[in-house]
């Protein structure tokens, strides 16, 4: 049976949260709703107008976007966290972290914004283009400026009064979930679709370096949460905590483990995609040198004049004997062996 958010939490009208509850206990989130219809929209019409053209969109990629990223925002805003989140503080952690680190990974490796450009026209996504290649989006994206930012946001939500001041207004809520989305966002998209806005000296090993650094990061907040000593938002908590509900202080430690735990489980998607792109380039690279290769070694048509002075035409010369550099000395040293 799907239940509804009340309104008097104070009264302890909620019922006792099992499992069950958590997974059956839904409630209509209007903004958010709104967000994931306009993100599902733009991005099934892309796919549709590239289909009409005959050009291919990968289903895992679809499939990405639609469950991981706009399903994690739909379960973070409308599912039992969001009924639970103004009585206890663990679901509230939870959405936090779901919208802050999976949602953005989700939508990331749907790599909505290479599709922006395909599905556009030309003039628009010209627009795209510039925008996403601005001074402002280089700043904001830049590793180590985007990975402080979801750090700061992360511990400005429950070291400042603006967690507890979300939980009290609503347009505030909305716009801390919004904050989280974007925040997290700044460092996902850019690493895995938008290599671009990323300076020349992040190439696929420094990315995954940096991915490696941002779990390490991401793990920081849930560490201080489930160790602090101070309660977040402990006024709203200690009032509005049902009769049925732990302790609060355990229910704090409950919400900083599940933020470390999840952080780290996303930590290792995010570096297997990272590696698998930096693989498929690898690949392409090579692919491409042996075309460059088989270009080289391919016999040079020569004129009579030129015939009369030899009986078989000349090969030329590959790149690998007159060029002087370690890829050249490489492959003459293989050749010899």
């Amino acid at each position: 049976m799907i239940g509804y958010a009340v309104t008097d939490l104070s009264a302890g009208s909620l019922a006792e949260l099992t499992t069950g509850r958590l997974l059956s206990s839904w409630q209509l989130d209007v903004p958010a709703l709104l967000l994931v219809a306009v993100l599902g929209t733009l991005y099934g019409w892309g796919v549709l107008r590239l289909r009409r053209r005959g050009e291919p969109w990968p289903p895992a990629r679809t499939a990405a976007f639609v469950l991981l990223g706009l399903g994690a925002l739909v379960v973070a805003t409308m599912s039992g966290l969001a009924v639970y989140d103004h009585v206890l503080f663990w679901p509230a952690a939870v959405q936090n972290i779901l919208l802050d680190l999976v949602a953005p990974l989700g939508l990331a490796l749907g790599d909505p914004l290479r599709l922006a450009v395909q599905a556009l026209p030309e003039a628009a996504a010209g627009r795209v283009r510039r925008v996403m290649t601005g001074r402002v989006v280089r700043v904001l994206t830049f590793p180590l400026v985007s990975t402080a930012l979801v750090l700061a946001t992360e511990l400005t939500v429950y070291f400042t009064p603006y967690f507890a001041t979300a939980l009290r207004v609503g347009w505030l809520h909305e716009l801390m979930y919004l904050h989280l989305l974007a925040a997290g966002s700044l460092f996902v998209v850019p690493v895995l679709t938008h290599e671009e806005a990323l300076p020349s000296w992040c190439t696929h090993p420094v990315r995954a370096a940096l991915v490696f650094l941002d779990g390490i990061v991401d793990a920081v907040p849930g560490v201080v949460v489930m160790t602090h000593g101070t309660l977040i938002a402990g006024a709203w908590y200690l009032h509005h905590a049902p009769s049925w509900a732990p302790d609060v202080h355990h229910d704090q430690q409950i919400g900083g483990g599940a933020m470390l735990s999840i952080a780290e489980l996303v930590a290792l998607p995010f570096l297997l995609a990272i590696l698998v792109q930096w693989a498929r380039a690898e690949r392409a690279q090579n692919a491409a040198l042996d075309r460059r290769l088989d270009t080289e070694l391919t016999p040079v048509t020569v004129s009579a004049s030129d015939q009369s002075r030899t009986e078989s035409p000349d090969l030329v010369r590959p790149w690998w004997e007159t060029e002087q550099n370690d890829v050249a000395a490489r492959i003459r040293r293989q050749r010899r062996d």
